[in-house]
């Protein structure tokens, strides 16, 4: 009889913590039972005139929140920086080294660093003032994305927007403001991509030159079977160093942003 009865306070712990949580069902289940508090019925927001509950409105939340990391792709600087970081660890032949996590951490502060003032004017001109109640939703939402589109804007190229113009049956635009966002949005992350492809193709340059060298004279001194790049990469390290690469590198990408 000793062993079932260890295996049945086991679950002791369990039952008594869902009793514990089923205790506010039972409170809003029975609101008038005396002696008991009842939750009150709470509405937040409005969708077309109509109050949303609040478990609709925490689903509506717990679902933006999972656009956030796509927001953050392809609405900001986020994708060219990664991309040139990526490229030059490539270049610089140290396998893993900085990690992943590093160059995330360090995208994402230099990325913090170039919106900044985009954020600032949005919060500014938008989001303040419909917090404290001056402005209704859809005038926020408009002044609050005005200094996204024309962050955006000032990096795209009209080739690449106007492909995608062509694309969605579309001819010139009157104003920046009459471009539909999705093009916008396309038209600025083919823009990223090229730019930061530039961009890495500056930086492989030197280093490819030192893989060149490195091969020249290993070839030279008959010394085929020795891996160029092992020899090459001590070097290509020195030389990192001493010009201060990372200093350049997050210099360049810093400037290379069109400013608003």
């Amino acid at each position: 009889m000793r062993g079932p009865r260890t295996s049945w306070t086991r679950y002791l712990p369990l039952l008594l913590t869902a009793l514990l949580c089923a205790l506010p069902a039972l409170a809003w289940a029975a609101p008038g039972v005396p002696g008991v508090p009842a939750l009150p019925d709470v509405n937040v927001g409005k969708i077309g005139g109509q109050p949303v509950s609040l478990p609709l409105q925490t689903l509506l939340l717990m679902t933006a929140i999972t656009l956030i990391p796509s927001m953050l792709l392809v609405l900001t600087a986020f994708t060219r920086i990664i991309i040139v970081l990526g490229l030059l660890r490539q270049a610089l032949g140290t396998g893993q080294t900085p990690s992943n996590q590093v160059l995330l951490g360090l995208a994402l502060f230099l990325t913090a660093m170039v919106m900044l003032p985009v954020w600032q004017k949005a919060w500014g001109s938008g989001m303040a003032p419909y917090l404290n109640g001056e402005i209704d939703f859809q005038t926020a939402w408009t002044l609050t994305t005005q200094p996204l589109r024309a962050f955006m804007l000032a990096q795209i190229r009209e080739t690449d927007l106007m492909t995608f113009a062509g694309m969605a049956g579309h001819g010139t635009y009157d104003s920046p403001d009459a471009i539909p966002f999705p093009i916008l949005v396309a038209s600025f992350v083919t823009s990223e991509l090229k730019t930061a492809f530039e961009i890495g193709f500056l930086i492989f340059i030197p280093f490819v030159i030192i893989d060149l060298v490195v091969a020249s004279v290993l070839m030279s001194m008959g010394m085929m079977m020795l891996s160029p790049m092992l020899v090459s990469a001590p070097f290509k390290i020195l030389l990192f160093v001493l010009v201060d690469g990372w200093v350049l590198v997050v210099g360049t990408l810093a400037a290379s942003f069109n400013a608003v």
